[in-house]
């Protein structure tokens, strides 16, 4: 971009999935101390989380996005049909956030995913669409991550991103990690929120009817999660901010989880 001479009066536009957007952000947010930055997700977990909220990551080998920026994109356009061509594995590791944000924040469409089908591309936009709101709401309530609000998106996060680093980031796509990650957020907010068991069932039947995993391969090396979930973002000063849900629809910060609950969970997968 500098020996092509780009100027502040230029823009970057990011076109694909969910690191695309976060390189192409990145980029922007520090080119020039910051240019316009469009964003045209490809994938549907680009579209109905990552391209929203102004998040730019980066990975390291110690964990996920510990580099990054804050960098709203100006304009964020989703071309429902580009969906068509993602393989089903990609396209339904997308629900997982779609799951996650139904569990925080949204119990009609929990309800409603439990007969949901793209049959229809107006199915689609419209759950997108409330995708979208659901996240903006938040992120406008806490744009910078200070007041806990927003750490709310991150439901399932802390033992999902644990579980992507211990593979190496190749073993599970980001939304198959986040489905484990939400299993295991739902047996400690049972045991720490009063999360009824059967809501706890109907989030991991609703799971695995998007073909999600719920459960660890045996060989899987637990105790690298459990080493990798200290480099969590949400805790401060070694201490633990676990987000968990009472019940489907709400969910909020907690200080009283422990690293001896998450053991046990992720034992449990």
């Amino acid at each position: 971009m500098i020996t092509a001479g780009l100027d502040r009066g230029s823009f970057v536009v990011g076109l694909g999935g969910g690191v695309i957007g976060d390189i192409s952000g990145f980029v922007a947010a520090i080119y020039h101390r910051g240019i316009p930055h469009v964003q045209i997700p490809t994938t549907l977990l680009a579209m109905v989380d990552s391209s929203i909220g102004g998040k730019n990551g980066v990975n390291t080998d110690h964990g996920k996005n510990l580099l990054g920026t804050i960098h709203h994109p100006i304009l964020v356009m989703d071309d429902i049909n580009v969906l068509k061509t993602l393989p089903g594995r990609e396209f339904n590791q997308g629900f997982a956030e779609v799951i996650k944000h139904a569990i925080i924040a949204d119990a009609r469409m929990f309800d409603m995913l439990q007969t949901w089908k793209a049959s229809e591309t107006h199915a689609l936009q419209s759950l997108v669409r409330r995708n979208v709101e659901l996240k903006f709401k938040i992120v406008g309530k806490d744009e910078r991550d200070q007041t806990g609000e927003r750490a709310l998106l991150n439901f399932g996060h802390t033992v999902g991103h644990a579980i992507e680093r211990a593979g190496d980031y190749r073993k599970f796509l980001h939304g198959e990690a986040l489905s484990l990650g939400i299993v295991a957020a739902c047996a400690i907010s049972t045991k720490r929120a009063g999360l009824p068991p059967r809501q706890r069932d109907a989030i991991v039947s609703l799971l695995q009817r998007f073909e999600l995993p719920t459960c660890l391969p045996k060989n899987f090396p637990r105790n690298k999660i459990i080493s990798a979930v200290k480099f969590d973002k949400k805790f401060k000063r070694g201490k633990i901010r676990f987000v968990v849900t009472p019940g489907i629809g709400s969910a909020y910060l907690s200080h009283e989880v422990t690293m001896g609950d998450i053991r046990e969970a992720v034992a449990a997968l």
